[in-house]
């Protein structure tokens, strides 16, 4: 089989990780990312129950008028971020 590559960046991608040392092959390359993809698309069934009530509760709570305000949500997010940030720099 051939697969063509017609995307600059995700050559790049690639001969990136080649170069790191971590990969033999472009087909190693591809493999690693497809047991990648396998292990998101199961992780996502079989939390995908969780998913769903997290986003009812979610929308529920939106129609009772407690939303945040996309301003003060955004702050939000981003302390969040910053503090998840500095845990990892901090271990």
């Amino acid at each position: 089989m051939t697969i063509q590559i017609n995307r600059p960046e995700i050559e790049a991608l690639i001969q990136q990780r080649l170069h790191s040392g971590a990969f033999q092959s472009v087909e190693d390359v591809v493999s690693d990312a497809l047991e990648i993809q396998a292990e998101r698309e199961v992780w996502l069934q079989e939390n995908k129950a969780a998913i769903d009530a997290k986003i009812e509760r979610g929308l529920a709570q939106l129609d009772r008028g407690e939303g945040i305000p996309g301003d003060k949500l955004r702050d939000r997010l981003e302390a969040d971020k910053a503090a998840r940030l500095a845990d990892r720099s901090g271990s």
